[in-house]
């Protein structure tokens, strides 16, 4: 990792610069993909399944007996496992749920608002080398909570055209409607448009790399929406003293080995602090099975020193981290402080692997620097509010004179009309 020291706040954007492509490198590949399954459907997913995939299917849907299958071939342990994390993420986002808001802004005019679950959401879950069926505890899950009614999963084969057990399992056990056998680009485009076998989805959700990134950024264009813009995962951590450097390079690690394009970024005011993670990062990732992936990571991760906590929370809150752990003696001023982040770990003992997996938080979250303007998944992500309001003759003497005075003032006089009709009935 680069270590750099005491960065001054002119360079920051430089220091924080992402390692990833921007949209204009990957955009037209996406549109050629888009307008093909748009026009072609099933043939077309097919053919980028041969091309990226490197299989040939032709039944993209997984069957009942593929998905017993599944069941049979897992081991009890990780059953119980995939339960007790379903069960905590189901207690911490019932929780998330509100009644109805209900006000009388004045006699006679009552407005409330309720929520309604998306009909239709396509999850998408990335397979290959990581199989991530973590993901649809912390998508089906809430979706389900939430009450909607079709909820369709997409994620890749493996050179056998089938899909790991495990992301079988946890899809069935929490309540997907129906899996493809569709990965990258052509999931997002097939869930987009819907084809012969895909249906159409009104909104989408799942990290991915940087191509389903910016596919599902341009599915937006077809009235279809989406989470948020999630790409390659990154952690920032800050340590001062009080940390251990066993376990703040663990962490770094762990984030490191999602993928090569992944960073992760450790701030300090404590030279020593940073010395001895970077010892503990070199010892640590020789044993790791995925340690060419993270090794290619933490080419792109940092080590930065800084003059003062107060530094360190404005570099932090500029970066806007997917995932934020603080170790620190100040605890409190970070907690309190941290403007933009996605999710925050917070102590020795909170490693981000706990929000990953089974604490109950969701860790489908903002990456690339949207901590800023997006919130990680939730139950309200998969909801909607409407509006409703009842006025009674009372209520329309009350505000109609006013709403007659804008929309004058606004030139509209169709708007000042439906009001002036009424208000000339009762009198």
């Amino acid at each position: 990792m680069k270590k750099i020291m005491d960065p001054k706040r002119e360079e920051w954007q430089e220091v924080l610069k992402r390692p990833t492509q921007t949209v204009a490198n990957i955009e037209q590949t996406v549109n050629q993909i888009f307008e093909e399954i748009r026009s072609k459907g099933d043939e077309a997913v097919a053919k980028y399944t041969d091309l990226f995939d490197r299989i040939k299917i032709t039944n993209t849907v997984v069957s009942i007996s593929e998905i017993k299958e599944a069941k049979d071939q897992i081991s009890e342990d990780l059953k119980d496992a995939i339960q007790l994390a379903k069960k905590n993420i189901e207690t911490f986002h019932q929780a998330q749920k509100r009644e109805r808001i209900s006000v009388e802004t004045m006699p006679g005019v009552e407005c409330w608002q309720e929520k309604k679950p998306i009909q239709k959401v396509g999850l998408y879950i990335p397979g290959g080398t990581a199989p991530l069926f973590s993901s649809i505890l912390m998508l089906a899950i809430p979706a389900k909570i939430a009450g909607c009614e079709e909820i369709i999963l997409c994620t890749p084969p493996n050179k056998e055209g089938k899909i790991n057990e495990a992301i079988l399992y946890a899809a069935e056990l929490c309540g997907v409607t129906k899996i493809y056998k569709i990965g990258g680009i052509q999931a997002i485009g097939a869930m987009t448009f819907g084809t012969e076998s895909v249906p159409q989805v009104y909104k989408i959700f799942g990290p991915g790399n940087q191509f389903v990134t910016v596919a599902k950024q341009l599915a937006t264009k077809y009235q279809v929406a989406i989470d948020m813009p999630a790409g390659p995962s990154e952690l920032l951590i800050y340590a001062d003293d009080s940390a251990i450097p066993a376990y703040v390079a663990s962490d770094l690690l762990s984030q490191a080995e999602h993928g090569a394009d992944s960073q992760v970024i450790l701030v300090s005011t404590s030279e020593k602090m940073i010395d001895s993670v970077s010892e503990e990062i070199e010892s640590q990732i020789k044993e790791l099975p995925r340690r060419s992936i993270a090794a290619k990571a933490i080419e792109n991760s940092k080590l930065i020193q800084v003059a003062s906590e107060e530094v360190a929370l404005d570099l932090i809150n500029e970066y806007g981290p997917e995932h934020f752990i603080v170790c620190s003696e100040k605890e409190a001023f970070f907690v309190d402080g941290i403007q933009n982040a996605g999710s925050v770990f917070i102590g020795n003992f909170a490693p981000e692997s706990a929000g990953d997996y089974a604490s109950g938080t969701n860790h489908t979250l903002p990456t690339n620097g949207y901590a800023k303007q997006y919130s990680g998944v939730n139950l309200d992500s998969f909801m909607k509010s409407i509006s409703f309001q009842r006025i009674s003759k009372e209520g329309i003497k009350k505000i109609g004179p006013s709403i007659e005075l804008m929309a004058e003032a606004e030139g509209l006089q169709a708007h000042k009309n439906a009001v002036s009709l009424r208000l000339k009935d009762l009198k």
